[in-house]
């Protein structure tokens, strides 16, 4: 087995990933992220969970469901998608986009009130 193939326990999935156990957990309850098991029941993981890992929270931090996770894994781990998928990616982008501009939007604002309240001490 390469060091790539190594399978790592969910207390080191979680450490590297920045998350809570309980977080890993959650993932596979969802049907996220799948674990082998060994001969003692410890829940194991290919390297690659970290990643995945690490993808699940940028896509829940934007919004998007576990359902809506869980449709675009086979996007993510085949390279390939149809019409119906290749949709369902834009509007999501679409949709953190608009986020990303509202929070610009007040971004702006704040730096404007920061710059009036720097004028008058």
């Amino acid at each position: 087995m390469t060091a790539r193939e190594r399978l790592i326990r969910i207390g080191e999935v979680a450490r590297e990933a920045g998350v809570s156990v309980r977080a890993v957990r959650y993932y596979e309850q969802q049907g996220l992220l799948t674990a082998e098991r060994s001969p003692s029941g410890q829940r194991l993981y290919r390297q690659d969970a970290v990643t995945l890992v690490r993808f699940f929270q940028q896509m829940y931090a934007a919004g998007l469901t576990s359902q809506r996770i869980a449709q675009l894994l086979p996007c993510w781990s085949s390279g390939h998608t149809d019409a119906e998928q290749r949709a369902m990616l834009r509007a999501e982008r679409d949709r953190i986009q608009a986020k990303v501009d509202d929070l610009q939007a007040a971004l702006d604002r704040l730096d404007e009130v920061i710059a009036i309240t720097d004028a008058h001490p």
